[in-house]
């Protein structure tokens, strides 16, 4: 039974099918490529592309009077 699902907001995606599969994606840029992970459990890929610190948000306190 094939099985699709997509949520966003630092994304979410399931897809399940028998056969084999191959996709292929194009990584955005300000991400780290090179340091990508992946791990295969219990039928599931999870895969983590880390940001480049350039492309990562910055906080500054603002001290309010």
């Amino acid at each position: 039974m094939p099985r699709k699902e997509v949520k966003e907001k630092n994304y979410h995606r399931i897809e399940r099918s028998y056969g084999s599969f191959q996709r292929s994606i194009s990584l955005p840029t300000g991400t780290k490529a090179d340091k990508a992970k992946a791990t295969y459990k219990d039928g599931i890929l999870s895969v983590t592309i880390p940001k480049a610190e350039e492309a990562k948000p910055k906080q500054i306190k603002i001290d309010v009077e």
